[in-house]
Order: structure tokens, then sequence, then C-alpha cells
């Protein structure tokens, strides 16, 4: 006798097609774990308003995490939280869920992600949906592809990992970077045992880029973070780590989707 239970989100579940949603007992998506793919796409934005929605290679922002989420064959469920009713539309016809609308509350710009997910979290559970993990995709990072997120998978099951998180090399060298005083003075801008030394002598230093924070659910629930003592960087390359925060990165973006197709 089947044990799934009805899906808790609206109709058009991207695995479920808006009947019986797999549960934690049937229909695990990847390798035995059953995953959220999360989705925050805020309306607001002062570094480059209309962001989510606004054409990249002549799609939707959005859409290119989206699809390519789906492409990945690893979610049981995408959901999206939003408090644009725009956003949500161009979400559900490009096969997410929105089955609720952001409170105002966590649509600010001082709202922190990591809360943004946990309400999104209470509310499956409040709705008796239950995921092994969870994996935040920012739509602001369109050129991650199907590879990075079953790169991320993977390295979460190989390292027996609690999370998982995107990093890529630095552009510039944080050891070429320093504070200013008042004055100008660069006199101890620089160590002095790093001066004149070429790049290529120098430690590789490595940055967030925000296309992947995979982690366990209940690891994430209890701690209310994506790091612990058991936390491993997947490398990106540059090429498709670029964060999308202002219009020199929107330009970026469109540059290296030209290039690459």
């Amino acid at each position: 006798m089947s044990t799934a239970r009805p899906c808790g989100l609206l109709t058009g579940c991207c695995n479920c097609g808006g009947g019986v949603h797999p549960g934690k007992e049937m229909g695990k998506v990847y390798k035995g774990k059953t995953i959220l793919g999360f989705i925050p796409a805020r309306a607001g934005s002062k570094g480059l308003p209309g962001k989510n929605l606004r054409l990249l290679a002549g799609k939707p922002l959005i859409v290119h995490t989206i699809e390519t989420a789906r492409a990945s064959g690893v979610f049981d469920c995408l959901l999206v939280s939003t408090d644009g009713e725009e956003i949500a539309r161009v979400a559900r016809e490009a096969g997410a869920e929105v089955p609720f609308m952001r409170p105002a509350e966590l649509a600010t710009d001082t709202a922190k992600g990591i809360d943004v997910l946990a309400h999104a979290m209470a509310w499956c559970e409040e709705h008796g949906r239950f995921f092994d993990w969870v994996m935040i995709l920012q739509p602001t990072s369109p050129l991650r592809d199907v590879a990075d997120i079953l790169g991320a998978c993977r390295l979460m099951l190989e390292r027996k990992a609690q999370s998982v998180i995107s990093v890529c090399e630095v552009d510039h060298h944080p050891w070429w970077c320093n504070t200013l005083p008042e004055d100008l003075n660069m006199e101890n801008f620089i160590r002095p045992e790093i001066v004149g030394l070429n790049r290529q002598e120098l430690p590789v230093f490595y940055r967030l880029n925000g296309a992947i924070y995979l982690g366990e659910w209940e690891f994430f629930k209890k701690g209310h973070s994506f790091y612990g003592p058991r936390t491993f960087a997947y490398i990106m390359p540059k090429n498709r780590s670029v964060d999308i925060d202002t219009e020199i990165d929107f330009l970026l973006a469109e540059l290296l989707i030209k290039t690459i197709s």
C-alpha cells in the first residue's frame, strides 16, 4: 500500500504534477535523498531594480535558475519565495511552485536570507512536507549549470557533509588589499614580505559566489546556518560564478552567456 501523501504545495510541482507528491517513503530523486530546491526572489532591489524579471539572453533572470534546477532532475520540489505577483506568475509558468507570498517583514532590504529560508521550511513542515536536504539557488547566479548542482550533491554524499557551499577563486588577491588612513598614506598598505611577489607566488584564495548553498534539512533547522564542522566547499569556475547585483554584473553575464552558447 502506498504511503505517499498528498502534495502540500500547489498544483504543478516539478515532480508530482500536482497529484500525489513523493514523500520520505518513496520517490526519492537523488540517491535516496529528498531535496527541496529553494529560490528566493524578492521583488524590490535597490542595486538593480526589477533584476529578477529582467531579460537575460531573452529570458527573465529567474527563469535561468528554474530551468537549470529542473534539468538537474535532483529536486523533489522547486519552491520560489517572493513578494512579487509578477515574479510568482513567471516562476509558475517556468515550472516552479509558489505556494505562498512572502510576508512583508521578510521582503525588506534588511531581511536576512536565512530567515526567508526558515520561513519556507516551516511552511513546508506545517503542510506535511519534509525533506532530507535543502538547496538555495539564488536567481542572481544564472550561469550555474546542471553539473554544478550535481557536483554539489555528489560532494555532499562523498564527504558525508552537513552542508556544501559553492566558491570560486578571487579576482583580486586580498593580500594586495587594505584600508586607508585619512591622510591616504600607503607606507604600510602592503606587508613587506609580499612586496614584489608575483601573483603565482601567492596562495590561492576563494570567495563565496552565491550560486549554491546545500545542507541537511535538520542541520540548518537546528543551527539556522549552513556552516559547521562538516561544511565543504564546492569549487566553481569564475565564468559560472557571476553574481548579479549591478549593471556591470548583468552585462558580464550577457557576454558570458553569448560566449558559452
